[in-house]
């Protein structure tokens, strides 16, 4: 291809002239071609591997020098010797003559480069190459990598790095390529080359460790190898990018989420120092908008745009504080450097005025921020300070454009946007308009009592911190802050302070009146999640007396199917109920609703789905962070298997079903300000303050006693509320009661022994615990779905799981690169497992060619797509597994066609209801069917024998269609007699309807795949014009088939059956008579066919248009079995192991059919 001309200092080093003129040289890479170069040819490959050079893709190049010029220029380069010769002939023929008219060389160099840049620019218009960000270096690093591999165009490289893969205990140098769905390794070191390709979704372990010999390595475990790589020049940028690659894979496995380009990133600077993918840009900015969003709880489509260091004036204190302001599309954050002095939230909503205030030597480029509730935020020494405030106002005036549209289209239905009821139940039924607790709150008789005048103090204290650090949104959050929640929220303020730290505040505000509309929606449709819902409405907090009364059960039957209908993913899982309803005491109707989406969708990621996955991962990071915190107590919980059962009850309801209410409230407190740390670090305290007497349990029922012992009897001494019953104690032994354990003290105890856990750690553990979890999950549904098909085929265990992961794979690879359905149409978790994963007939093309023996030729693809439709029973476009499997089982079976001879045979037998009579194939669709056949016999090792006896079935076949004609023909004359019988050519007589039961029984699909052409392709209904003429014509006929043929016949309705046959059958002696094949052949049968009357229903099919030529398959299939080669071919055993193995290992061109873990190739140069 032609490059944009780049300077060659040496022009000889490494290369070979091949061709020169006065102008241009050809040369060739040293070791490429044949004979590969000796030793100097090996040493060059390898140099050309280990320093990345481009010669190694493109062995051949095109130098222009002027003659008395010592710099070269390269002006093109080719993969092979053809396409280089056409670069050097083009220039020998249009630009030789030329450049002979010039006289100085400055403008012979200008002029040539002119031209190649214009045969590139014209080239790209031609062929649509996009602009985009990428280097030429990247591009050419792109262009190699799926040269290497095999990758389609489909599939994007994030980016590359110099690395040694230890293969056995030798290093081997070589690049490790980073794309979306694959990590790829190669190298090339005298002679010796190997590749490597891994899915990120087969991988189960990811981890950077250090050894003495090795310091820095990463090492990759799948279900079967595990891969050691190091030698890194970045190690901390390479796991990363590989930590987020293999986490997009986990997401797909989990909800089937492709991976989608964002396209709306920047441009990068011409100057741009760093040279990195279009991609790896994105994933970078994803990466920093995933922490920005989880730092300040802010809504999951919140893309971060920048980050600045700057210092925040506060007032509470007088002081500048350091830190990192952050800007995204609709708010404005700091925080502080010291971690928890200081952090702010600015919703760009709130912002009213932002301005530059005047510079001084103590307060350098100042930015001045005010929000409507007269609030003022003062930030300074900003580097760009004007750049900074023009992207503010860009987002600042979309902001105030999308309020006026909200604003327009909620007015007409909210009279107010502070006050909204919801009248949205039937209107008999009373609904909840205010927080429960408010409506059911019981006063103590004493109405002053101690409990009281704490509660109050409580309040006053939250009061004055709203005085002096603000109130709403854009309150400055302090380690005050964080006192004051440890301490206890008032019990008036619970549902706003909930709001507010969970940032469910900001998406109620961004979404006005979406709940109604989903209420409105909702109600009075059912599904399996509505289902759930009403079965666990009684048992959510049934000790409240909220919940006794069917007002609190409405509100939440509404939050609870409002949520199942905007998640859908999620629907409904046990447990959000018992949450749900703690949530609808506190806050009202909407609140509940935006602080469980907060839950569920932010801040307890992928817990409440069907297979209750993040509480898994969560489980898996509690047994870590318990061998590092409860070292003595790890082992013991291991063997006794607590900690999978108490983390899952404790995590998932946040301990509200296992603590008194009063006190689980103050849990939940803690967990909506500090995240799910809290949940951690108070599991860890619960143990180690039970440590003694969980060692010396004997088994789990013991432990489970003693930990639910010590949850009963934790108490919040300063809860108003009058004391709800624990429905867990009433489940513990009558000993005797664990001495009360006060919660604040307990709450602060865990932030003093293990707060030093960090929520980065946590995310980074989660990882660890995500991938084995998930690939957990995939191996439990295979092995599912491979016990309940076992017993329905030959298949052994092994075998079958082999072919669900290649079937797995097909429908991965096209969530990869594209097919003809939806992904998310093909997968769906809610299903059973056998049909879970589906495949389209794209993907099934794929499977076909690779497993099914008759894949050969040019007919293999439309012979995959009738096998496709005969599988498909459904008619969907999309088989599962099972269908799969039958299909492969009936391919891979020896057929027992003389049992269904014989079936055909026995007339008498009474026709069943949901049988069908298999369509007759007209002349047309016969030749098909011919070519077909010598498609597949087509690298047979008997070819010729397999050619005679097709000829010699094919001129049989055409004889019979030429007497049915006949046969036809007269029908038609005598169309108003009652047709009994008429005389035939030597056949067994056949019944229809034995027939059916032939067809339906799989015969048809047993014996012979080409056959589907008939049984996929014809079946269409007839018009009702086409069925009306056929009932004028002849209402005595018997019932002809109700399939409509897809082709008419030819025209030439005299085609003779030598024109039908190939040259290769004309050259062999097949010329004897039909008649005498047939009677030749006929011992062969279990019974002799005699020359009798066939029966009535056997007259084919009469078409309008004057051609009548058709056959049977049971004709077909009688015919065939004359020929013996035919029957050893149908009836010859397929060695399945071989071909899964082969299929897991074979590349196709453009689209690998890769393996099911990972493979690995070694060849020799």
């Amino acid at each position: 291809m032609w490059v944009s001309p780049e300077d060659v200092l040496l022009a000889g080093a490494l290369w070979i002239t091949e061709r020169a003129n006065p102008y241009f040289i050809l040369q060739k890479r040293k070791g490429h071609g044949d004979g590969g170069g000796g030793l100097a040819g090996l040493l060059v490959g390898t140099l050309d591997v280990v320093l990345d050079s481009s010669a190694r893709m493109a062995p051949y190049r095109i130098l222009y020098q002027t003659p008395d010029s010592l710099v070269y220029w390269i002006i093109a380069h080719g993969t092979s010797r053809k396409e280089i010769t056409e670069h050097w002939e083009w220039l020998e023929h249009n630009l030789l003559q030329t450049l002979s008219i010039f006289e100085n060389e400055n403008d012979i160099t200008t002029f040539v480069k002119g031209k190649v840049q214009g045969i590139i620019a014209e080239y790209n218009k031609n062929h649509d190459v996009k602009d985009d960000d990428d280097t030429d270096k990247f591009k050419e690093a792109s262009a190699k990598f799926r040269k290497l591999f095999g990758m389609p165009e489909e599939e994007k490289l994030v980016n590359y790095y110099s690395c040694s893969y230890w293969k056995g205990k030798v290093p081997r140098q070589g690049w490790l390529y980073l794309s979306i769905n694959h990590l790829c390794f190669y190298s090339y070191l005298l002679g010796k080359e190997v590749k490597l390709v891994v899915r990120w979704a087969d991988i189960t372990q990811l981890e950077k460790s250090a050894t003495l010999l090795l310091p820095d390595v990463i090492k990759v475990s799948t279900r079967t190898n595990e891969h050691v790589f190091s030698v890194f020049l970045n190690i901390n940028e390479t796991f990363k990018l590989a930590e987020q690659l293999a986490n997009i894979a986990m997401r797909q496995l989990l909800d089937n989420k492709g991976f989608e380009q964002d396209r709306s990133l920047p441009k990068l600077k011409k100057k741009s120092p760093k040279k990195v993918s279009a991609l790896k840009r994105d994933l970078d900015a994803r990466a920093k908008s995933e922490r920005y969003r989880a730092l300040f709880r802010l809504p999951k489509d919140e893309k971060l745009d920048g980050h600045t260091d700057c210092t925040l004036w506060t007032p509470f204190n007088k002081m500048h504080i350091l830190g990192q302001m952050f800007v995204s599309t609709n708010y404005i954050c700091f925080t502080s450097k010291e971690e928890t002095l200081c952090s702010l939230i600015i919703p760009l909503r709130e912002v009213t005025i932002v301005e530059k205030a005047d510079s001084s030597s103590v307060l350098p480029s100042p930015l001045s921020i005010s929000t409507k509730n007269r609030m003022t935020f003062l930030f300074a020494n900003l580097k760009d300070r004007d750049f900074l405030v023009q992207r503010i106002s860009d987002f600042l005036q979309q902001t105030t454009s999308k309020i006026y549209l909200e604003r327009e289209l909620t007015g007409s239905l909210n009279s107010s946007d502070d006050e909204r009821t919801f009248n949205l139940n039937d209107s008999s039924v009373p609904t909840a308009t205010q927080a429960l607790m408010t409506m059911y709150r019981r006063r103590s008789p004493e109405e002053f009592n101690p409990k009281l005048a704490k509660e109050f103090l409580k309040e006053q204290a939250w009061k004055n911190h709203f005085t002096e650090f603000g109130q709403g949104v854009c309150m400055y959050r302090t380690e005050k802050t964080k006192e004051l929640v440890l301490k206890g929220i008032p019990e008036s303020m619970r549902g706003e302070l909930w709001l507010l730290f969970s940032g469910a505040i900001n998406e109620m505000a961004t979404h006005p009146g979406y709940y109604e509309d989903l209420v409105e929606k909702s109600m009075g449709k059912y599904n399996l999640a509505t289902e759930e819902i009403e079965r666990d409405l009684h048992r959510s907090l049934p000790e409240h007396p909220a919940f006794q009364n069917e007002m609190g059960i409405a509100a939440l039957r509404r939050v609870l199917t409002a949520y199942a209908f905007r998640n859908p993913n999620i629907g409904y899982c046990q447990a959000m109920n018992i949450v749900t309803s703690v949530l609808l005491l506190y806050a009202k109707e909407e609140e509940a609703f935006w602080l469980l989406v907060a839950l569920c969708e932010r801040m307890l990621p992928d817990y409440y789905n069907t297979r209750v996955v993040g509480a898994l991962v969560d489980q898996g990071v509690f047994e870590e962070l318990a061998r590092e915190y409860v070292p003595e107590l790890y082992d013991c919980m291991q063997d006794l298997g607590v900690i999978s059962t108490i983390s899952l009850s404790w995590f998932l309801t946040l301990f509200l079903s296992v603590m008194p209410f009063e006190s689980a409230v103050v849990v939940v407190d803690c967990f909506f300000y500090d995240g799910i740390k809290v949940i951690f670090q108070l599991a860890l305290s619960v143990l180690h303050a039970n440590i003694h007497q969980l060692l010396n349990c004997k088994d789990d029922g013991e432990a489970m006693t003693v930990l639910g012992r010590y949850l009963d009897s934790v108490t919040n001494k300063d809860s108003t509320l009058p004391p709800i019953p624990h429905l867990h104690s009433l489940l513990t032994d009558n000993g005797e009661p664990h001495p009360e354990v006060d919660i604040f003290k307990l709450v602060r105890g865990s932030y003093e022994k293990f707060g030093s856990i960090r929520s980065d750690v946590i995310e980074q553990m989660r990882f660890k615990q995500r991938l084995r979890v998930i690939q957990t999950i995939e191996d439990t549904t295979k092995r599912n779905v491979v016990r309940t098909i076992v017993t329905e085929t030959a298949f052994s265990i092994d075998e079958l799981e082999e072919l669900y992961v290649l079937f797995k794979a097909e429908h991965l690879t096209s969530c990869y690169w594209g097919g003809s359905s939806n992904p998310t149409e093909r997968h769906d978790p809610s299903l059973p497992y056998l049909e879970q994963y589906r495949i389209d007939v794209e993907q099934f093309k794929g499977l076909f060619n690779l497993l099914f023996p008759w894949a050969n030729g040019a007919h293999s693809d439309p012979l995959a797509v009738h096998f496709f439709r005969l599988l498909d029973q459904n008619g969907d476009a999309l088989i599962n597994f099972r269908e799969f499997i039958n299909g492969l089982v009936k391919k891979l079976n020896t057929p027992d066609y003389r049992h269904y001879l014989k079936l055909w045979n026995q007339e008498t037998k009474p026709k069943e209801e949901n049988t069908k009579e298999l369509p007759k194939l007209n002349q047309t669709q016969f030749i098909e069917l011919c070519k077909t056949l010598y498609s597949m016999f087509s690298e047979d090792a008997a070819e010729q024998e397999l050619y005679h006896a097709t000829a010699t079935v094919t001129s049989l076949l055409l004889e019979m269609g030429e007497v049915g004609k006949l046969f036809s023909s007269f029908s038609r004359k005598d169309h108003n007699m009652e047709v009994k019988s008429q005389p035939s050519m030597c056949m067994q007589d056949t019944d229809p309807k034995t027939t059916q039961e032939a067809g339906s029984n799989g015969v048809f699909q047993q014996k012979d795949q080409s056959n589907t052409f008939v049984h996929a392709d014809l079946e269409h209904k007839p018009s009702g014009s086409e069925e009306g003429k056929r009932d004028e014509e002849n209402e005595e006929l018997p019932p002809m088939h109700d399939i409509k043929l897809e082709d008419s016949s030819p025209k030439d309705t005299g085609t003779s059956s030598a024109m039908l046959i190939s040259d290769d059958e004309t050259k062999d002696d097949t010329s004897m008579s039909s008649y005498s094949v047939l009677s030749a052949g006929s011992h062969e049968l279990d019974e002799k066919l005699q020359c009798e009357d066939i029966a009535e229903d056997t007259v084919l099919v009469r078409s309008d248009n004057g051609s009548d030529w058709a056959i049977t398959f049971e004709q077909f299939l009688a015919s065939v079995l004359t020929e013996q080669a035919l029957v050893h071919y149908f009836e010859k055993p397929v060695e399945v192991a071989a071909r899964i193995t082969n299929a897991k290992n074979v590349r196709k061109v453009g689209r690998p059919t890769l393996s099911t873990s990972d493979y690995e190739i070694s060849l020799s140069g």
